[in-house]
């Protein structure tokens, strides 16, 4: 499957903006089933500087500045990606991986392995998934047994969240703390993501965040509407002797061709699309907006 991506992000600002500096976070990884065929990046006005590298986590950062007078930033990453999850290990194939139990994976996790101390950063508390309650430890321990399979009870936890949130897009932002999240049992995917992680890690599991896209389909007989598509997030859990897997509470599977990876972190905080600093007095609009469409 071919997708072409195309994500713009429009800040329109009341009084005018002298000087700005940002960090992007918006090129698809290349990795095993996920190919970038194409990516090109469009900001305007033009920045006076531009630099990009790769992060401690493997993502690729775009930083620039812009040191004119502007009114509007419109800053707009065009992707093709080709995608084949049949190409990635599928754990349900694996008979020792589905099998790792929580007290297995405990074990292991303890061990001075070198081929696990990148994994191990995983399990600590990180800006947005800190001091972790009893309230989520109870939660997450409903599945998560000593001697249950991880991969079962990860899915069952991704099947609670979908079932015992509601997605309310009104109810929180990017600063809510998960505590808040979890009483209000209202969010969005980046707040059911979190979620999750915070359970995982409560355990003692190794969780990350995962940012990128998800392709929406219209209901049979419509045609699909321009700007329908947005960015998501959902999570994946290391699994000893098998690695990632990744599940996606806010739709309630496990992700496949129509969910294309921009980003790995240990929360939201560490992979945002787009976040900057201005030089400017008033409000500012943001716009977003998200296109994929299959090529083949």
């Amino acid at each position: 499957m071919i997708y072409r991506v195309s994500h713009t992000t429009t800040y329109n600002y009341e009084n005018g903006v002298t000087f700005c500096h940002n960090i992007a976070t918006i090129k698809p990884k290349h990795i095993l089933g996920q190919n970038v065929l194409d990516y090109n990046l469009k900001i305007s006005p033009l920045p006076t500087e531009f630099s990009e590298r790769i992060d401690f986590f493997g993502n690729t950062i775009t930083r620039f500045a812009i040191q004119d007078y502007h009114e509007e930033l419109k800053v707009t990453a065009e992707s093709t990606i080709e995608k084949d999850y049949t190409l990635i290990p599928d754990i349900t194939r694996s008979i020792t991986g589905i099998q790792i139990t929580l007290e297995e994976a405990k074990s292991y996790l303890r061990s001075h392995n070198p081929e696990i101390s990148e994994v191990k950063q995983f399990m600590l508390e990180s800006i947005l998934i800190a001091k972790i309650t009893p309230e989520i430890r109870t939660y997450a321990e409903i599945s998560f047994k000593p001697n249950r399979s991880i991969f079962e009870a990860a899915q069952e936890l991704m099947q609670r969240i979908f079932t015992d949130f509601e997605f309310n897009p009104d109810v929180t932002n990017v600063a809510t703390p998960i505590q808040e999240v979890m009483t209000k049992r209202k969010g969005v995917c980046q707040d059911f993501a979190q979620i999750a992680i915070a359970c995982l890690r409560s355990v003692g599991l190794p969780a990350r965040y995962v940012s990128g896209y998800i392709e929406t389909l219209p209901p049979p007989g419509k045609e699909k509407l321009v700007g329908a598509d947005a960015s998501h997030a959902w999570f994946s859990v290391y699994i000893p002797t098998f690695g990632w897997v990744d599940f996606d509470p806010t739709n309630n599977q496990i992700p496949k061709n129509q969910h294309i990876i921009t980003a790995y972190g240990r929360d939201y905080y560490d992979v945002p699309p787009l976040k900057g600093v201005i030089f400017s007095s008033g409000d500012n609009e943001l716009d977003v907006a998200v296109d994929i469409s299959r090529i083949n």
